[in-house]
């Protein structure tokens, strides 16, 4: 591994005041109201709008599209290698960047328009199939065009949602307790996101508000999908427009000093570019042994929560409803209830997210995440004694009893709490605990999501084979989540200090 950069040098010894290289953030001489970080956040509920379509609706339309249970999870994972490039190398830029609009701004501009492009490219995937030949019951061409717009989206999500991390870690500085809040708001936001998604995606009659959806080569659900993702198209401009309007970023060469000095750093900005990943290796090196630590709780986190966001619909429209894709009623109807539980769950998520901030001054970051790592795994233990009790009962093709449904919907509920947790905490103490490596707040996000894709990767690739090696249900990929959440949880209890936070308020 070679040496560290002189920059990282620079800032993992005693920080001179004036530094030839761009500062890890701008300098922030007056705290920003909460008002305008709400409105900064505000592009998270337009980027979680179309997750909450994607996570609710995308695994059983995949399938429907031909694609098998075993490998529906093969298809979500352009997202972690997306996350595993893209993020970290956005981040590094947005750091670097010296456009007018800002450093950050123009990577969620260009974000969001990439959002909108690849939404349509998934929407129409089945007109475009039919167009180019498809007929019968696997839709090759459809799932081609798919998975290309799959990919665009979460290549689009990465790039969007790391830099307004970024941005709120800006204009927040190093006022930690404000950190926390921003991150708060970010999570409420997503919270909005998600409820709105997921009741438009419990919606089924959105094909008759747009007749025009219904077309010879997208049935009815089909039409459905396709007219929420046009709602997202809309969400998403909105959103994007009031979060870009309300931050009120300077020039990154404004602080640059001369022009020799910005000339200079053009002039090694190539070679920087070259080495950005040999630069973001070569400083695990550096890390504390409390940054290793939130690394492997979050890794753990998120095997715990993967299976969970990639197959709760589905389980609830096969385990729950004993249904299967393209045989009757009984899974449509579960995917709906599913959604249904999401958007419950959603509600919970943004009231938690309310009181973020006081939960981790009164019990700490640390002791509040895995406290909440806990609950997520009892929860996921709840599910496989749903999943049993459904499956002893010989009740046919009819609907599942009402106790059943409800305890679902009850478990997906109560884990809105530690998704909660799982949105704002991480980022909040990665973003204060790194700074000392002379990172930008754009890269630290990046190399957290480091410890948030590999483990989907290893998800994305074995949760299939490995619930087709039990009997094809999704029982397995839950019963490793539970474990690994719990795991996750006594860690975060037990090594992450609880650090003393100051009592006085936060004005706005």
């Amino acid at each position: 591994m070679p040496p560290p950069t002189p920059e990282i040098e620079r800032h993992t010894r005693n920080k001179p005041k004036v530094s030839n290289g761009p500062p890890a953030r701008e300098p922030v001489r007056h705290r920003v109201p909460l008002r305008l970080l709400l409105r900064v956040s505000s592009v998270a509920c337009g980027i979680q709008f179309g997750w909450a379509l994607q996570l609710s609706l995308l695994t059983p339309y995949v399938q429907e599209l031909g694609i098998p249970h075993a490998w529906a999870s093969i298809i979500w994972l352009c997202g972690p290698i997306s996350g595993f490039f893209v993020q970290p190398l956005v981040g590094h830029m947005s750091d670097r960047c010296q456009s007018r609009l800002g450093r950050r701004r123009p990577f969620i501009i260009v974000g969001a328009a990439s959002i909108v492009v690849a939404v349509l490219i998934i929407g129409f995937a089945a007109d475009i199939g039919w167009l180019f030949g498809d007929r019968g019951e696997k839709k090759i061409r459809a799932i081609a065009a798919f998975v290309f717009g799959f990919w665009i989206l979460d290549v689009a999500n990465n790039m969007t949602q790391g830099p307004c991390r970024a941005l709120l870690a800006d204009l927040t500085g190093k006022d930690h307790r404000r950190t926390r809040v921003a991150n708060a708001y970010f999570s409420l936001w997503m919270a909005v996101g998600n409820i709105l998604g997921y009741a438009t995606g419990a919606y089924s009659s959105w094909f008759k508000v747009f007749p025009f959806t219904l077309t010879s080569g997208c049935n009815v659900n089909c039409a459905n999908l396709k007219s929420a993702f046009l709602i997202d198209i809309i969400f998403i401009a909105i959103t994007t427009c009031i979060s870009i309007s309300a931050a009120n970023e300077q020039p990154l060469t404004s602080s640059l000093g001369s022009p020799a000095l910005r000339e200079e750093r053009a002039e090694h900005s190539s070679a920087e570019q070259e080495a950005f990943f040999w630069e973001l290796f070569g400083t695990f090196k550096y890390f504390s042994g409390v940054v290793w630590v939130i690394f492997l709780a979050t890794a753990l986190t998120w095997i715990g929560w993967f299976p969970f966001l990639l197959f709760d619909t589905d389980w609830m429209g096969r385990e729950i409803y004993g249904g299967e894709p393209n045989d009757g009623k009984n899974y449509s109807i579960g995917v709906r209830m599913g959604s249904l539980g999401l958007m419950l769950n959603s509600v919970i998520l943004g009231i938690t997210s309310v009181f973020m901030e006081k939960l981790c001054r009164k019990w700490g970051a640390g002791f509040t995440w895995g406290v909440s790592n806990v609950i997520m795994a009892l929860c996921f233990v709840a599910m496989l004694v749903i999943t049993a009790v459904r499956t002893h009962m010989d009740i046919g093709d009819r609907l599942p009893p009402d106790g059943v449904v409800v305890a679902a919907l009850i478990v997906f509920s109560i884990l809105g709490i530690p998704l909660a947790v799982t949105y704002s905490v991480p980022y909040a103490l990665i973003s204060s605990r790194i700074e000392a490596l002379g990172l930008g707040q754009g890269l630290s996000m990046g190399v957290l999501n480091l410890a948030i894709v590999t483990p989907q990767v290893v998800v994305s690739l074995g949760s299939g084979p490995w619930d087709e090696l039990f009997g094809g249900g999704n029982s397995p990929a839950f019963a490793v989540a539970a474990i690994s959440a719990f795991a996750s949880g006594l860690i975060a209890i037990l090594a992450i200090p609880r650090t003393r936070v100051e009592k006085s308020r936060i004005h706005p």
